[in-house]
């Protein structure tokens, strides 16, 4: 008899359709310990099927719009924190995309991101990014700062976009059929994807950062106002990356 340690390896290295065969297999199976691995695997494909639903119903903008063609989502992170760049990305998935787990990037743990970041950067039909420096953000305040970010991220795609999904916003300045969605991360697939590269592509950047100036936490505070950022502040004062319009009443 079939030892159940080799069933359990079975189990969890499955895929969803291997997982119905094996349940099948089993099934007839009186061991206590094969039977909780056919319980696991149940609660396994009820869980798949219930994201696949999700994800089908965050394509909904997608599927409304694709027949103008290229659908480009857009999104932005680091509009609040004290230091650092505020980063864009605008992404376009393929329309039979099949990334599961797609979120707002703030939904998402650090490990999930990061595997993400991945999927989406091979799979997508094409990725922009545009970035504004602390500089650029004084100079002309975050909201216009962050328009240009965008417009830079949509320019830098590869392939230009038909149709764009904004979070929230309209971006002046771009030639294109624009919809703004509020809390668009959570209910576009692509705006979600755009969220997840912007915030990987940011986060990174902090933690480069965090190895020059590792007084201030950046790798863990990623730049907002957590307390160690504040008490390195007020100790050494600010660093060529903190935004001195935010800052000016910290100092």
């Amino acid at each position: 008899m079939e030892k159940t340690a080799q069933i359990k390896e079975r189990f969890a290295k499955a895929s969803e359709a291997e997982l119905a065969v094996l349940i099948e297999e089993y099934k007839e199976d009186a061991r206590s310990s094969v039977q909780a691995e056919i319980k696991r695997a149940v609660k396994r494909i009820e869980a798949l099927e219930k994201e696949k639903a999700r994800i089908w119903q965050m394509k909904a903008y997608e599927r409304e719009y694709e027949g103008m063609g290229y659908v480009c989502g857009i999104d932005e992170v680091g509009r609040g924190p004290l230091a650092g760049p505020v980063v864009a990305c605008a992404v376009i998935l393929p329309r039979d995309c099949q990334i599961l787990y797609l979120n707002d990037s703030k939904q998402l743990s650090e490990k999930k991101r990061e595997e993400l970041y991945e999927i989406i950067m091979k799979e997508a039909v094409a990725v922009g990014i545009g970035c504004r420096s602390p500089e650029r953000i004084d100079e002309i305040n975050i909201l216009q700062a962050t328009y240009e970010a965008m417009r830079d991220a949509v320019c830098q795609l590869s392939v230009k976009p038909d149709v764009l999904l904004n979070d929230a916003v309209r971006i002046p300045q771009l030639d294109f059929f624009q919809v703004p969605i509020i809390k668009g991360d959570a209910k576009s697939v692509s705006i979600a994807a755009a969220s997840i590269v912007a915030k990987v592509t940011r986060d990174r950047l902090m933690v480069q950062y965090d190895e020059i100036y590792p007084e201030y936490g950046f790798a863990g505070n990623k730049g907002y106002g957590a307390a160690v950022h504040l008490e390195a502040l007020k100790k050494y004062g600010p660093t060529p990356i903190h935004r001195r319009s935010f800052i000016k009443n910290l100092i």
